[in-house]
């Protein structure tokens, strides 16, 4: 492969190219996961076991949601490669195929979240809180299928470098939650009020909305007119369906892999009871809230990386990836003084509950802490994406969180040998030393990588 001339290394530069493509997205997700924190904090405010259900139910949503985002991703990469290459022409076969591929991601996640809806009986919850978790399943469900598509379409269009129509189709979304909760969650304009079923109906309803307004913007919107996959359909290529898969089953058991972890966590605490369970739900919600910050800027790595890659300059490759953890590290930081500062401030959005209050403050804190290692691993992650590298990655997630975290956690919360353990607090202190390990893993193979790049002349 010809060699490009090489870019200067210029940080400024960089640190502008980044945030022109990043800030959209992290706009976009924080709206997006706006969507669990107006549920968590609408159904907290009709009782402690709607707030418990919602915990519940989110946690085996976010498992099947957060697992889709994975799967889904390998279109990111790459139509970034062919952008950096200049071979635009293949861009829209390879989002056919993705489609393709999410419709079944979609389908069998649907499938998934009617399956365990049995198990909830099962999880030592009162009888009331089981049944209200079940509700919001079966109406969150629904949204599933929908939401694979638009994760698709949503890395075809980031890696054009096309990222501000996700924003606003992700704020018009919230922005329609919010009285959809409203009429379901509280019972208005003459239809029942469902409580935390609701909250899951009002989600389905608003990612399906999202999903048509992304369909039209790519339809109408110039932007896409050299690329537009969504005309003279191909059949199934089964090579490219391979491709996407050798890069998309690692990305999707990596991010259920953590995503279980923290899911986990929400159905072991169950045991702890209700008011547990929702500071849990507490302080998980504003963490994927803040997450989306460092989530969004790795997003923003694959393309960036790729696109370096595919142009042949693995140098500013990974000056790229440099830049960004650097990046990540900093906006973590504001995030963990703001959450560690603010822990009171923060728990008395969720709920007016005393007992709730002074638990989800405490958790809230160890919150804060993991935000730099969280930051940091997810980061890294973006940009060995964009190297097209996702199985070392899985590997370090499962040990950190399946090896690390959850047995460890499960000592520090109920203890053994006659320690009564933490309680919930256990729980997060073990994530945290399960974020730091895999940071800390994932850092080193990213030096590894990026060098092993520069030296073979990619």
């Amino acid at each position: 492969m010809p060699q490009p001339a090489l870019r200067p290394h210029n940080l400024k530069h960089e640190l502008s190219a980044i945030w022109t493509l990043s800030w959209p997205i992290m706009v976009g997700q924080l709206a997006t996961t706006g969507t669990a924190f107006v549920d968590a904090v609408m159904a907290g405010h009709v009782s402690a076991a709607d707030l418990a259900a919602v915990s519940v139910g989110a946690s085996i949503w976010v498992m099947l949601l957060v697992t889709l985002i994975g799967l889904t991703m390998p279109v990111s990469p790459l139509v970034a490669h062919a952008v950096g290459a200049q071979r635009r022409t293949e861009i829209a076969a390879v989002t056919q195929q993705a489609l393709y591929q999410g419709l079944l991601w979609g389908a069998l996640a649907l499938a998934a979240a009617w399956a365990v809806l049995p198990l909830l009986g099962h999880l030592g919850l009162t009888p009331d809180v089981a049944a209200k978790a079940r509700g919001f399943v079966r109406g969150v469900s629904w949204a599933l299928p929908p939401f694979a598509l638009y994760r698709v379409l949503y890395g075809y269009s980031a890696s054009l470098n096309s990222t501000k129509p996700m924003m606003v189709i992700a704020l018009i979304g919230l922005a329609l939650n919010v009285p959809a909760n409203w009429v379901l969650i509280y019972g208005h304009l003459g239809l029942p009020a469902l409580g935390a079923a609701g909250c899951g109906w009002a989600t389905a309803f608003s990612i399906w909305a999202m999903l048509l307004m992304l369909l039209g913007w790519l339809r109408y919107s110039p932007v896409y007119r050299d690329t537009y996959p969504l005309r003279h359909w191909r059949r199934v290529d089964w090579g490219q369906q391979r491709q996407l898969l050798r890069l998309g089953l690692p990305m999707g058991a990596m991010f259920f892999v953590e995503v279980s972890a923290f899911s986990g966590v929400a159905l072991l605490i169950a045991r702890l009871g209700t008011v547990s369970v929702a500071a849990h739900q507490v302080a998980l919600n504003m963490s994927s809230l803040t997450f989306m910050l460092p989530s969004a800027l790795g997003t923003a790595m694959t393309v960036r990386v790729g696109q370096a890659l595919g142009a042949g300059n693995a140098a500013y490759a990974r000056f790229i990836g440099w830049t960004g953890i650097r990046a990540g590290l900093v906006i973590a930081g504001c995030t963990a003084l703001f959450m560690i500062a603010g822990n009171h401030l923060i728990a008395g959005w969720y709920t007016r509950d005393a007992a709730v209050l002074a638990l989800a403050a405490t958790l809230l804190v160890y919150s804060g802490v993991f935000q730099l290692a969280d930051a940091t691993q997810v980061v890294v992650v973006g940009v060995l994406r964009g190297y097209k590298v996702t199985r070392q990655p899985m590997l370090v997630h499962l040990a950190a969180f399946w090896v690390i975290g959850l047995p460890l956690g499960y000592l520090l919360a109920f203890g053994g040998w006659g320690w009564p353990g933490f309680g919930a607090p256990g729980y997060w202190l073990a994530l945290v030393a399960a974020l730091a390990f895999a940071a800390a893993l994932l850092l080193w193979l990213f030096r590894r990588v990026g060098d092993a790049a520069v030296a073979s002349g990619y």
